[in-house]
């Protein structure tokens, strides 16, 4: 089994749960907001109510959701709908982004993660004409949308103060993250060792879909400077330091080694631990939730994030 098929499974998979057992989202105050040049850069926004009689709308905070689907598929239809009425009732605002795949991209997941930064940057620079406290915004999702956030909350502040595009003006800090079967790294070539498989392993190939997820033409190119800094550049758990944001982590997958199936591979709890035990190293607040650890919460990671929008 290729990492290729291993991905588009995991895609499908996401997308059924989806469409099975759906109730109908709340309409969206805006639907199909274009925020960049691509066709795919659309989002959905609720808006919170936040006006008191007599007293001007104050702005409210903001949870931005990125879909899953192994950055190959998935859509912001996928967004919860009891999450954003639970949002909502809480005076929180709702996003919800669609994004480029990184098949269409020569790039691979780095145009993905561009666009989720610029989704970002693009709801702050509006953020008075959306009603929005862009000091009080986080980030949420499952599988690729959970290693996007995790991108975003580790990675620095990639503000340019000097760019022609005042959006990119626009810092790229959060307040929290919640990350759903996440990944602790998107450097994949530290998987074997993180799982402790042989490189032979079938699920820990370095094959024409990793090539693809690094916008590369070969495996060699890993190992030039150019690749070992793209490699970095996606390294979620090497970035975590004391300055980021709270985190929520979890995966209801079993600890299984070598890994039973393709979903236990790719949201294997070991990715939870491994943030976890970083996060403690370095100081920040994380909430890890991973029973085949003994790991478990009081707190769900909707209440986490009201706690971390609303309190003063």
């Amino acid at each position: 089994m290729t990492m290729k098929k291993i991905f588009l499974s995991l895609a499908a998979l996401l997308l059924a749960a989806c469409v099975h057992g759906a109730q109908p989202r709340p309409v969206p105050t805006v639907a199909n907001l274009s925020y960049g040049p691509a066709k795919s850069n659309v989002l959905d926004l609720w808006q919170a109510k936040s006006d008191a009689p007599g007293a001007p709308a104050a702005p409210t905070p903001l949870v931005i959701f990125v879909h899953g689907g192994g950055f190959v598929a998935g859509d912001k239809a996928a967004i919860s709908p009891t999450l954003v009425t639970t949002l909502l009732a809480n005076g929180i605002s709702v996003a919800s982004i669609n994004y480029r795949f990184r098949t269409d991209e020569p790039d691979g997941v780095f145009a993905c993660l561009a666009d989720v930064k610029y989704a970002l940057q693009f709801l702050r620079y509006h953020a008075a004409e959306y009603n929005i406290d862009k000091t009080r915004v986080a980030m949420m999702g499952s599988s690729a949308g959970a290693g996007s956030t995790l991108w975003i909350a580790f990675h620095d502040d990639m503000a340019d103060p000097a760019a022609a595009d005042p959006v990119l003006r626009e810092s790229t800090r959060i307040s929290a993250g919640v990350a759903n079967a996440l990944q602790a790294t998107y450097d994949l070539l530290q998987w074997p060792k993180l799982y402790g498989l042989d490189p032979s392993n079938e699920y820990v190939q370095v094959d024409a879909n990793v090539l693809n997820f690094y916008g590369v033409k070969s495996a060699a190119e890993l190992q030039t400077p150019e690749g070992l800094r793209k490699r970095a550049e996606l390294d979620m758990l090497a970035m975590l330091t004391p300055d980021d944001p709270p985190v929520y982590v979890e995966s209801n997958k079993p600890a299984t080694m070598p890994p039973a199936s393709r979903g236990d591979f790719l949201h294997h709890p070991i990715h939870v631990k491994l943030v976890y035990e970083k996060a403690q190293q370095v100081g920040v607040e994380c909430i890890a939730v991973a029973p085949a650890y003994g790991m478990e919460s009081k707190v769900t990671d909707v209440e986490f994030l009201i706690d971390k929008l609303t309190k003063k």
